[in-house]
């Protein structure tokens, strides 16, 4: 079963995310528009495409239209991957393109093919750090280990051979 604290920390992993929590809702936003939101009743708003919508309805039976673009359904209903990939989609649907188009590309990213990150990271942590604009092992070295690993997808693992690789 999926937690609210997964869905903070998925949907604070993307740029220019902004967390708003107002009457026991907390909605999350990319350039003040909504992409994702948790109701009281422990419902998950996702706003996005009508394919996307589609889509999760199709995959979701519990899941049901709403207005504006978007979906609901009840958290325990996805497990964590399911939650990541259909926030990611929220999220891409609402971010203007200068932020969407490298999230987008970073979906792809293969581990040992970007930039100097090493191959033992692992896909998911490239394509987290990748997404975030992180293509060198000089960039990581900017960011605090908290700030990775905030980053989904990067784990204590993948920190730890980072900041090794870096002291080569």
């Amino acid at each position: 079963m999926t937690t609210p604290a997964q869905l903070r920390r998925t949907a604070l992993s993307y740029p220019e995310t902004a967390e708003l929590a107002v009457d026991g809702t907390v909605a999350f936003t990319v350039q003040g528009k909504e992409f994702a939101a948790l109701r009281p009743d422990r419902q998950v708003v996702l706003r996005m495409t009508p394919s996307d919508v589609d889509e999760l309805r199709a995959a979701h039976p519990t899941a049901r239209r709403v207005a504006r673009a978007g979906a609901r359904l009840p958290i325990g209903d996805l497990n964590g991957q399911q939650l990541n990939h259909w926030v990611r989609r929220a999220w891409l649907a609402r971010a203007p393109k200068r932020l969407a188009a490298p999230v987008a590309a970073a979906g792809t990213a293969v581990a040992g093919e970007v930039g100097d990150l090493p191959k033992a990271i692992g896909s998911p942590a490239t394509r987290a750090l990748h997404g975030a604009g992180i293509t060198t092992l000089a960039q990581t070295a900017e960011w605090t280990d908290a700030e990775l690993l905030a980053l989904h997808g990067v784990g204590p693992k993948a920190v730890r051979l980072l900041r090794e690789e870096a002291q080569h």
